[in-house]
């Protein structure tokens, strides 16, 4: 996408929203699958959207938190590519967590656990600022050009060798 021109395309952001939602629940699904299903019998659901199994009173539990915090790792990379801008990246991961609240909210009530909400607003701490770092780094990349010559007439011939002779 062209960032100089502001078009307000509403389809742009709800695919965008669609697909980072989706990659998160993904990749947070491949982390609780290899953390938390070596120390249960069965995966189900209740460890996405219940409140009740982000504990830090047992090894579940401090599993299920280190998915959550991977999770978001994660898609603070997703965002890199997804979103590209370092002014959107809070925006886009406030919207995936607020999204996460109503789908708990639904799932199983009102998340009353402390644990839950220290988690998740760690969460979304660090996929905001850890992908508002990330698209920084990548939006202030030097933009490759194809020849050396043309590099050094953009730096104005500041540090380029002289390859002409006097």
């Amino acid at each position: 996408m062209f960032y100089g021109a502001m078009i307000w395309d509403p389809w742009l952001i709800v695919a965008q929203i669609v697909c980072l939602q989706c990659l998160y629940y993904l990749t947070l699904g491949v982390f609780l699958s290899f953390l938390v299903g070596t120390h249960v019998s069965h995966m189900s659901l209740v460890y996405f959207f219940d409140f009740a199994t982000i504990t830090s009173s047992t090894v579940v539990g401090w599993c299920v938190i280190a998915s959550f915090l991977f999770s978001s790792v994660a898609g603070a990379g997703y965002m890199i590519y997804l979103i590209e801008r370092a002014k959107k990246c809070l925006d886009f991961s406030a919207t995936l967590y607020i999204i996460h609240l109503f789908i708990c909210l639904v799932y199983g009530g009102w998340p009353s656990s402390v644990t839950w909400w220290v988690v998740n607003g760690t969460g979304v701490a660090v996929m905001a600022l850890l992908g508002e770092y990330l698209c920084i780094k990548r939006e202030l990349r030097e933009i490759p050009t194809r020849y050396r010559s043309i590099r050094c007439m953009l730096n104005l011939f500041q540090g380029c060798p002289r390859v002409w002779k006097d």
